[in-house]
């Protein structure tokens, strides 16, 4: 190859770079040592649904990266979603503090710097920090990601699918963990028997190994992430009223103590947006972008079918207008299949201190355009704050590679105040809905023919919500529940009522089967069930809502599981 010149050079690059629609502006060029406020670096934004990776050593910037980033695309109205693993993220709620220091480097990139802060959600798992509580249902989760968090092994995990088939033929709602154990414990019982043989395939020492799997969950007090009211995952979608896209922030102060639960709960929001998302085709800007730090945790030790999972999904998420942008260390962290999917590209400097550093080094150059640089010799000199570039155009082609100079963020390169996390938690139009978790009538309770638990404490700042049942404050029993409840699904059903006439210590054999109805329809259905539940309520308690509710759900007798094995059929 000629050696160009250092006008060519940046030519190749201004010329690679001039973009007609939106774009999020990452920096300007360097070449030959010089920085080229003239040569900006920009990444279309109808094409961050393409999916992405950002990569480099620990400490080369990548959070900075994805801040600078989540800024520019809530500005350009694009909700987005981040794992604050570190804390740093929640300075996004924060305007920035100019220096002399910014001035000199953002007058040099070409940037307009100006101070502000951006409208942030804060979420938590399960209430472990100070966001919202993100919660799921065992059912919604199902039994592959959840096989990826107990560590099965493939016999393992297609036992608990079995588990799951059972439960959802016999209207047995998983809702939290101790829902799932009491569905294993009936099936290695003497009563379950009969109900163990014919599910096939599935020994009793193996189920004997998922229960001990599931105290062993318990124990780690990871019981709190599964639960009711489940998170639903349209909330990440959501402008604020000025037309910025709200960044939802997922704190992870113990990611350190449940690193595979935190990305496999990741993945299980990505899997609910895809199974209810509707096809969107090519957008002039994406419905959401969604950065999942910490990748590597994804894919380490995955089962098979969880890695077809991962791969089918960010192949086909794409179509329904939501990015993906991969964030680790170094691309050989993402196998090869989900890699091939990642059209943009950002990578921090890399290290070269190790045998294996140094193959790792080979490898990432390898996935790289043809350029005009050394990129062994520029990835492992680059500075912090620096990344070597290349993105899809907007005719779908690479644009040149380019090592550039990032922008800085404008709001805080670190955490914001607590008290300030604590106000925005506070306002938020989020806690009142999911800020105290509830615990309606599942498959414990009917197995166990134990009336539904209390619920727990309420969130700061809620009046705590009664429990399910109530019938002292009712006065009425459980017959006339369960009797008004037939007579309503018989009512609008049109067909005599599946429901038992008394509580049973497992429920009583299926009815024949009925067509599920259309999606559509079944949310008219569960408005329908919501609202006689409500206008009910107040005469015969709050187990009526609880067993109507829990009648709305069971309108079909099998759910529909999605590549995951997840279902979207939820209770909201």
């Amino acid at each position: 190859m000629a050696n160009k010149t250092t006008a060519e050079k940046l030519a190749t690059i201004q010329q690679g770079y001039t973009l007609e629609g939106a774009t999020i502006e990452l920096g300007a060029a360097i070449v030959d040592g010089e920085i080229h406020k003239e040569a900006q670096v920009r990444l279309p934004l109808a094409m961050m649904n393409r999916h992405g990776l950002v990569a480099g050593a620990t400490g080369t910037g990548k959070t900075v990266t994805l801040h600078m980033i989540a800024e520019q695309l809530s500005t350009a109205g694009v909700p987005v979603f981040l794992a604050d693993i570190k804390g740093d993220l929640s300075g996004l709620a924060t305007p920035a503090t100019g220096s002399e220091k910014l001035t000199a480097r953002t007058s040099a990139l070409g940037q307009e710097w100006s101070a502000k802060n951006f409208p942030v959600e804060f979420l938590s798992l399960g209430g472990d920090g100070h966001g919202i509580p993100v919660r799921a249902t065992i059912t919604s989760f199902g039994p592959i990601l959840l096989s990826r968090i107990m560590d099965l092994n493939d016999t393992q995990e297609s036992s608990l699918q079995l588990i799951f088939h059972f439960a959802d033929q016999n209207n047995l709602e998983l809702i939290d963990l101790k829902d799932l154990r009491a569905v294993i414990q009936f099936l290695t019982s003497d009563e379950g028997k009969a109900e163990l043989a014919n599910l096939g395939g599935l020994s009793k020492a193996t189920a004997g190994v998922i229960l001990r799997e599931l105290v062993t969950l318990e124990a780690q007090g990871m019981e709190k992430f599964f639960g009711e009211p489940e998170f639903d995952t349209a909330e990440l979608l959501r402008t604020a009223p000025d037309g910025r896209g709200v960044i939802s922030c997922l704190e992870l102060p113990t990611l350190q103590t449940k690193p595979l639960l935190f990305s496999t709960f990741l993945m299980w929001l990505l899997a609910d947006l895809f199974e209810d998302l509707p096809e969107a085709g090519d957008l002039d800007k994406p419905k959401l972008v969604f950065f999942l730090d910490e990748a590597h945790l994804l894919f380490n030790g995955a089962s098979k079918a969880f890695l077809e999972a991962i791969t089918t999904t960010v192949r086909l998420i794409r179509s329904k207008g939501v990015g993906i942008f991969f964030v680790t260390q170094t691309p050989k962290d993402v196998p090869a299949d989900v890699l091939g999917q990642l059209a943009n590209r950002v990578q921090h400097a890399l290290r070269a201190f190790t045998p294996e550093d140094a193959k790792a080094l080979k490898a990432t150059v390898s996935t790289f355009p043809v350029s005009d640089y050394d990129l062994e010799e520029t990835l492992t000199s680059a500075g912090i704050g620096e990344a070597v570039i290349t993105v899809m155009n907007e005719k779908g082609a690479p644009t040149p590679v380019a090592l550039t100079r990032l922008r800085a963020p404008e709001s805080v390169m670190g955490p914001s105040t607590d008290e300030l996390i604590r106000g925005v938690v506070a306002a938020s139009s989020l806690l009142a809905k999911y800020g105290t978790a509830v615990d309606n009538l599942s498959a414990y309770e009917k197995l166990t023919g134990q009336a539904t638990a209390p619920t727990g404490d309420a969130a700061p700042g809620l009046p705590p919500v009664p429990s399910s049942v109530d019938s002292g404050a009712s006065g009425a029993s459980q017959a006339d529940i369960d009797a008004e409840a037939r007579r309503i699904e018989e009512e609008i059903l049109g067909r005599p009522s599946s429901r038992a006439s008394s509580p049973e210590p497992f429920p009583a054999p299926p009815a024949p089967p009925v067509p599920s109805a259309p999606a559509p329809q079944s949310s008219q259905q569960d408005g329908m069930f919501g609202d006689i539940a409500g206008a009910l309520g107040g005469a015969l308690g709050g187990g009526l809502k609880s067993m109507v509710r829990s009648m709305g759900t069971q309108l079909g007798r099998d759910l529909m599981r999605g590549v995951f094995g997840t279902s979207s059929r939820r209770r909201r």
